[in-house]
């Protein structure tokens, strides 16, 4: 199962992103989704598990919880916008955003995915979103450039 992951668009859905998405079986968004108008793009492409980040205010947002917990081709997938915020555990994939750093790190036996931010560009960190995909032996993530 392919999944897309996105976090931090910060009201930007940039065209290179949804070119990235096209296809995927399920997108995942870890927050800071930063306009009501996200959403329902993405999920022209598929459906969306989305969770609120801390720019994520206003009466549109309370229509996405803090944080997640989904099963996808057998595997559970915590998401939440910061990883400082991680209570609990068990899970196969931890999904996260908020830092805007990508990162793809195995820590004992559980896969952390932050898929950097797919919005404005912040400083001198890059422009990206993940792919995620689900085997049935592992699970591998993998980073996109958005800023082409």
């Amino acid at each position: 199962m392919l999944i897309g992951v996105i976090s931090d668009t910060h009201g930007l859905l940039r065209p290179r992103a949804v070119e990235m998405l096209a296809g995927v079986e399920h997108i995942i968004h870890a927050g800071d989704i930063g306009q009501p108008e996200i959403v329902p793009v993405l999920e022209r492409l598929a459906p969306v598990t989305a969770v609120r980040g801390n720019v994520d205010t206003g009466p549109w947002a309370s229509a996405y919880p803090p944080r997640r917990t989904l099963t996808l081709a057998g595997r559970s997938i915590h998401v939440l916008h910061d990883l400082g915020e991680l209570r609990g555990g068990g899970f196969d994939v931890v999904v996260s955003g908020h830092s805007h750093r990508p990162r793809i790190e195995t820590v004992d036996g559980v896969l952390y995915l932050n898929p950097g931010s797919a919005g404005p560009r912040r400083f001198r960190l890059p422009v990206t979103l993940a792919t995620l995909e689900l085997g049935p032996e592992e699970v591998r993530a993998r980073l996109h450039d958005l800023a082409c």
